[in-house]
């Protein structure tokens, strides 16, 4: 009998099949992106204390206080700009004592004056707090960035101490308003 040819083919191939083992198949593989990003101007500012008491020296002098703030501010480089505004948003309450929009003398003020570190520029002189438009607290010009832990700044308050108030307790709301652009 003949063997068949095919068969004589077939197992050379087996042979070597066998003596190379098991297939280990090995996979890799890499894949990238590219990230952009967009760096805006942008500003962020804290009141380091929720009330600021203010309190007289001796009789009859004016009110005092300190109320620090921490700003943190990043300005277009070449036409940016940036503020830090004040506004009496709720008037000394209750009736009868301090008042920002209707003093009970002529000459009664809600009056500050403002420091602050650089990239700041403080407000110039002493200016008079209102209850219908935002006043001065710091400027910020193109490219301001502040440090990465933020800046202070201060404003110093003083309130005429009129005989005419009532006694008692009031209190007043002001809302501090950062800007950048």
């Amino acid at each position: 009998m003949r063997k068949p040819q095919h068969i004589h083919l077939l197992l050379p191939g087996c042979l070597l099949l066998a003596l190379s083992g098991p297939a280990q198949a090995q996979f890799a593989s890499t894949g990238t992106t590219s990230l952009s990003v967009t760096i805006g101007a942008e500003a962020a500012i804290e009141i380091n204390t929720t009330t600021t008491t203010l309190t007289a020296g001796s009789s009859f002098a004016d009110y005092t206080g300190t109320t620090n703030y921490t700003y943190k501010i990043r300005t277009t480089a070449t036409s940016g700009s940036g503020s830090i505004t004040l506004k009496v948003t709720t008037d000394f309450a209750p009736a009868g004592g301090p008042s920002v929009a209707t003093p009970p003398t002529a000459g009664d003020a809600l009056d500050y004056t403002c420091t602050v570190t650089s990239p700041g520029t403080a407000c110039s002189g002493t200016q008079t707090s209102s209850t219908t438009s935002s006043t001065p607290v710091t400027t910020f010009g193109a490219g301001a960035k502040s440090a990465v832990g933020g800046n202070t700044g201060t404003v110093a308050w003083t309130l005429t101490d009129d005989p005419q108030y009532a006694t008692g307790a009031y209190a007043a709301t002001v809302t501090f308003t950062i800007s950048a652009a």
